[in-house]
């Protein structure tokens, strides 16, 4: 369940709502529910910038599946998909 009452999500192609089910596969093999992750396979860590929907079978930014966030938290989101897809944390960072 979305923390903000105003955040919906859902397919921009058919208006397809997840179920909280694994319905998304990774090329390590992973199997995941997208929404939990923020679109980052948890396994190998890989951030899939499209989101497929097992419905409707669109691929579309995952960011556009996201209605109802705020201006600021879109732009957050926004400069984090266009940051290069090799940068990555270490466990030691905060």
């Amino acid at each position: 369940m979305p923390i903000d009452p105003n955040l919906e999500i859902y397919c921009p192609a058919c208006q397809w709502e997840p179920d909280g089910g694994a319905h998304w596969v990774c090329d390590c093999g992973c199997v995941w529910n997208t929404f939990d992750t923020g679109g980052v396979c948890p396994q190998c860590r890989y951030r899939w910038r499209r989101t497929g929907c097992p419905s409707c079978t669109v691929w579309s930014l995952h960011v556009d599946w996201y209605h109802g966030l705020d201006e600021e938290v879109a732009e957050l989101v926004e400069a984090a998909l266009s940051a290069p897809s090799g940068v990555c944390c270490s466990l030691n960072e905060s």
